[in-house]
């Protein structure tokens, strides 16, 4: 029994450090990402920063699109869920909407080369393949506060999978020209931009000119 426990003691502790080494890769490589886009990121400046050797990072992750794709993965989902969190509220659908909205175009503002890589960067297929899926993600959320907000009277009768796939359009469309590395908006004029979008998206579903 004695010898056992020993044992599986050990292996949990080998188990933590292992995905703490894990996180710390993750960590690195996203904060590089976040500094000059997927397309600066080399596997030897993550190792760098992550205070490992460059071979281990090939032990956790077969490859760089692996790794990059991780990364995508956990800072997309982290947008979706701030999303999520405000779709599922009790109260009115254009507040929720108008939320959805903000809360998307402020947080992309505030982290705009991170949102560019998540939102236009080319990247390698895996990683395209993620962004795809949680752009599915993010249509879901519309249809549901559309569909709830038709239910209650508050949008006009719209077609919901056509207008969420404009609303999610117009979210990621209207920011890739000022996220971009070159463009060179002030904060200003990037809170500008939000309530332009904010509004854009408002008509469109209560059809009024000023919901």
């Amino acid at each position: 029994m004695e010898i056992h426990f020993l044992v599986y003691r050990a292996t949990a502790a080998t188990e933590a450090r292992k995905a703490g080494v894990r996180q710390g890769i993750l960590a690195a490589t996203r904060e590089l990402v976040a500094a000059g886009g997927f397309g600066m990121v080399q596997v030897s400046d993550v190792a760098r920063r992550a205070g490992v050797a460059t071979g281990t990072i090939y032990r956790y992750f077969p490859s760089k699109p692996f790794l990059f794709a991780e990364v995508f993965r956990r800072a997309s989902q982290r947008e979706v869920d701030e999303l999520q969190t405000i779709a599922d509220r009790k109260d009115a659908a254009s507040a929720r909407l108008r939320d959805t909205i903000r809360v998307f175009t402020t947080r992309a503002a505030r982290a705009r080369r991170l949102a560019y890589a998540l939102i236009a960067e080319p990247v390698d297929p895996l990683i395209e393949s993620e962004r795809l899926r949680f752009r599915s993600a993010y249509d879901r959320i519309f249809r549901q506060i559309l569909r709830d907000g038709v239910e209650a009277g508050e949008f006009v009768a719209i077609d919901i999978p056509v207008a969420a796939a404009c609303v999610v359009g117009a979210l990621a469309e209207s920011l890739v020209g000022p996220l971009a590395p070159d463009a060179h908006l002030s904060d200003r004029e990037l809170e500008e931009l939000i309530g332009n979008v904010t509004a854009f998206c408002l008509r469109a579903t209560t059809g009024r000119k000023d919901p």
